[in-house]
């Protein structure tokens, strides 16, 4: 990367930190069922469009919040056709029900996917001459949102704390991200007794996912007081309690621990920002359809170690934080501690360590990772598209 374009992206960054103290996030109002459906008949509301998927519709996971809604009065539509990965077809479709029926406010109750797809239809509703895609970046959702529930079903994203929404453009086959304030739900129930019947597997993914948020926002050169403290308290959560929640499903405890760190994380990469895991992830989920936070597990080491003696520093720190070190320790030595806990993590909860990845689509996959991140997220180290393609190298599956 040349002097230029460097200059470029650490201004941007530096923009970002000194503003970081000011950005409009708001905690959305924690609250039962019952309370948000009395909250939105009280504002006038009356009918919802609830977005889910058929497995979280078919277990049963709505139907606390659609006897609350119809207690307190309020119609509800269902759009329970969304995929593992919101398109931005479905996020249409839904808004498309949205409209047809006159809705006026939504909730999603499921995973990331769901609460990304009503994040989508929250922006085209205040917004409705734009395409979804004209809204890539950040702060271009323009109108009035509708009022918002989100109900996760996973510990992992932290969507229903976040103002951050991604997509697959699916005649692209790439990712692609919307960052706006007015995407933060106004309302969210964490039920960790809705998490119980979540696989080992979507229990790791999602525990990474939320590992990688906490580690990119502290890590980052744009965080506060209040996004490193969000960081520390959910890295440390997940290192404690990942492992029993993905051991004993049913330990309602440590479910609840792991809602509370994946909100945490979420609030944490908010307010600043995360890194190359996230935009090499988003493009090899693009292409290849593979679980998020499965991505992130298995990048995040290698990243880490790219960012080399430039994220020693706060890596340290957080191992401290995380009880993985003594203050005395070396700062590359308890920064190479952390990276360790990291892959370590991995296996305990049966993630792969190497991806699928095909030799031939590293250059293109590098490159929409460099396009993405430079200059938006503020790494604590500039990689350019060859350095990405090395990172994915080094995470790539050899064939036998």
């Amino acid at each position: 990367m040349n002097i230029f374009r460097k200059t470029y992206c650490r201004v941007v960054h530096l923009g970002l930190k000194l503003a970081s103290p000011f950005l409009p996030y708001r905690m959305p109002r924690s609250c039962t069922y019952e309370a948000a459906a009395q909250a939105l008949r009280n504002a006038g509301k009356g009918r919802l469009l609830l977005v889910t998927g058929k497995n979280v519709r078919a277990r049963g996971l709505c139907e606390p919040l659609l006897s609350a809604m119809k207690t307190a009065g309020m119609e509800t539509e269902i759009f329970d056709a969304v995929p593992a990965d919101p398109t931005v077809a479905c996020v249409e479709a839904a808004v498309s029900l949205y409209r047809e029926r006159g809705c006026d406010c939504v909730a999603a109750v499921g995973g990331g996917s769901p609460m990304d797809c009503a994040k989508g239809v929250c922006a085209r509703a205040a917004s409705p001459k734009r395409p979804l895609k004209a809204m890539k970046g950040a702060l271009k959702v323009k109108g009035k949102v509708p009022p918002f529930l989100a109900v996760p079903t996973t510990a992992g994203s932290g969507s229903e704390m976040t103002a951050a929404a991604v997509f697959t453009d699916g005649e692209a086959h790439e990712k692609f991200a919307v960052f706006s304030y007015k995407l933060v739900p106004e309302f969210v129930r964490q039920d960790p007794a809705l998490t119980l019947s979540l696989p080992p597997a979507v229990t790791a993914d999602t525990g990474m996912d939320a590992l990688t948020h906490a580690v990119e926002a502290y890590i980052g050169r744009a965080t506060a007081k209040t996004s490193r403290n969000y960081a520390e308290l959910a890295a440390f959560a997940v290192f404690s309690h990942l492992p029993r929640a993905y051991a004993e499903g049913n330990d309602l405890g440590a479910r609840r621990e792991m809602l509370v760190a994946a909100g945490n994380a979420g609030a944490a990469f908010t307010l600043s920002y995360v890194g190359y895991v996230h935009a090499l992830a988003h493009a090899l989920g693009g292409a290849y359809g593979l679980p998020h936070g499965r991505l992130c597990a298995a990048l995040l080491p290698h990243v880490l170690r790219a960012y080399g003696k430039k994220a020693h520093k706060k890596l340290a720190r957080l191992a401290v934080r995380c009880k993985l070190c003594e203050e005395k320790t070396p700062r590359s030595e308890a920064a190479e501690l952390f990276i360790r806990r990291v892959e370590t993590l991995s296996r305990e909860v049966g993630i792969p360590q190497r991806l699928p990845i095909k030799k031939e689509d590293i250059p293109q996959l590098a490159a929409r990772a460099a396009r993405e991140a430079n200059p938006l997220y503020p790494v604590p180290k500039l990689l350019d598209r060859g350095e990405l393609e090395t990172v994915l190298h080094a995470v790539r599956k050899k064939r036998e």
